[in-house]
């Protein structure tokens, strides 16, 4: 038996000079004022350090990484909104171009065009960017001197005396040419002859036409925008829209009948019901028709450099260069799948809702998806266009907890598009039609915007040292107070 109490007591004794929390028995201790006053001030330090630490754990901050762009996806989705402020949606065409060799010419799918009425508001849907239809020309076989032999009927008008052939033509049909044209070129004879039917038929309608090389500021004033431009004229004020159907004889002698009966119609009405505009005939007046295109919609385009561009082109005329106003309104413009702007029925899919809420923690720095938007760039003078160069950086959103966790989850990520955007005036040759160009170049980089946050085990670490720290500190000024202060022995 005394072995056995021996072999325990020898156990608990080696168990006990293990021991790193030894006891100091308390008729060895002494209270004193001093240490009540250090141990209430560790409590409170302890308590302020305790509540700035837990209120560091919980708030997080956005963090920025720069990484190689992994997206394997061919091409990405370009949105556009623009309004061009004084370019018929007639010669608006949407041309894209890419160093893989791409050249594609008035891209049609996937884009609408809207006329503009003066103020401009859309006024006319013009209906899904078309393929224009090529209007039918007339083949002669007299060349246009042989039909001058016995005069010519088309006038040839100046600014001398343009204003007086309007004044002696109730009605007018006036050809606004360039010789260089080759449209023009083959509308010469056409019109030549047109002139001789409306001579042969008696029609009460001046036949005209204006040389705008020759003329340029007749042209100017105007504003014939493209070559022929076939004007109609009443009383001496133009006729709008301006005739754009078959340049045949048949053709333009149907469209002076048709306006001549128009007027008849009217006349008549005034005089036998002067005060009762109840089916009215309509006069064939002229309505506004402001200039302006609004042209929306979006390409597929490659993830390499290039570049789309909005030029005036007619498969039916030669534009007017001198009169061509590339002036414009980046209404939208943005990369990848669109998250601004969105019609009402898009805006509560559940991926929108994913998107807002993700969006509302992000930085307004990190938030560069459409720099450009309800921006206008205006030209002042012919022969100049913006050119915009954009930079395309692929940047993932990620906002849930990183904690623990070092990919992203789908349900507090996504991935959008910056840009980068520089634009300047461009001049251009008196010949050359100007073109509103956006080129673009996508980064091999790509940005990753994130939540960063303090790791639990940093959290429970930091709360030791202000423990062990605290208690420590405080101990050595207790001691260091008490040796000083201590009352000296007699």
């Amino acid at each position: 038996m005394n072995n056995i109490n021996g072999h325990g007591g020898g156990r608990r004794s080696a168990m006990a000079s293990m021991d790193f929390y030894r006891r100091v028995p308390k008729d060895l201790t002494e209270a004193t004022s001093l240490g009540a006053i250090m141990s209430i001030a560790a409590i409170a330090v302890m308590t302020i350090l305790f509540l700035s630490e837990t209120i560091a754990f919980a708030r997080t901050s956005m963090g920025t990484a720069i990484t190689l762009d992994e997206n394997d996806q061919p091409q990405i989705r370009l949105n556009f909104n623009i309004t061009l402020m004084d370019l018929h949606c007639d010669f608006v065409s949407v041309d894209v171009w890419d160093t893989l060799g791409t050249n594609r010419q008035n891209v049609t799918k996937n884009i609408e065009k809207w006329q503009l009425d003066e103020e401009g508001q859309r006024r006319i849907f013009s209906g899904r960017n078309r393929e224009q239809r090529e209007v039918v020309h007339e083949e002669h076989e007299e060349t246009l001197e042989e039909l001058h032999e016995d005069g010519e009927q088309a006038v040839e008008l100046t600014p001398d005396n343009f204003q007086e052939f309007l004044n002696e033509h109730e009605m007018a049909f006036i050809d606004m040419y360039a010789p260089w044209c080759i449209w023009c070129q083959r509308l010469h004879p056409t019109w030549e002859k047109f002139g001789e039917e409306v001579h042969k038929l008696r029609m009460p309608v001046g036949v005209g036409k204006v040389n705008c090389v020759t003329y340029p500021q007749l042209c100017k004033d105007q504003k014939v925008m493209a070559f022929p431009t076939l004007r109609w004229y009443k009383n001496k004020e133009m006729i709008l829209p301006d005739y754009k159907m078959d340049r045949t004889v048949d053709a333009l002698v149907g469209y002076t009948k048709r306006k001549l009966e128009m007027e008849e119609k009217y006349k008549n009405w005034e005089a036998n019901n002067p005060s009762d505009n109840r089916m009215k005939p309509s006069a064939g007046n002229s309505r506004p028709e402001h200039p302006g295109c609004q042209v929306s919609g979006h390409l597929m385009v490659n993830r390499v450099p290039g570049n789309f561009h909005i030029e005036a082109k007619s498969v039916n005329h030669n534009l007017n260069a001198a009169m061509t106003n590339l002036t414009h309104r980046v209404n939208h413009l943005s990369f990848g799948e669109p998250i601004t702007k969105l019609a009402p029925h898009m805006e509560k899919t559940p991926f929108m809702r994913k998107v807002k809420r993700i969006l509302k923690q992000v930085p307004e720095e990190h938030k560069q998806f459409n720099p450009m938007d309800d921006k206008e760039y205006i030209t002042s003078k012919f022969h100049q266009a913006y050119h915009h160069y954009i930079k395309v950086v692929s940047t993932h959103l990620n906002m849930g907890s990183s904690r623990g966790a070092e990919s992203f989850n789908d349900v507090n990520s996504i991935s959008v598009y910056q840009m980068l955007e520089q634009s300047q005036i461009v001049f251009y040759d008196e010949v050359n039609v100007p073109e509103a160009r956006f080129s673009y170049d996508m980064s091999p980089m790509s940005v990753v915007v994130q939540k960063e946050g303090r790791k639990w085990y940093d959290y429970l670490t930091s709360l030791c040292a202000i423990i062990g720290g605290t208690f420590t500190t405080l101990g050595l000024i207790d001691a260091t107070l008490y040796k000083v202060f201590k009352p000296k022995k007699l």
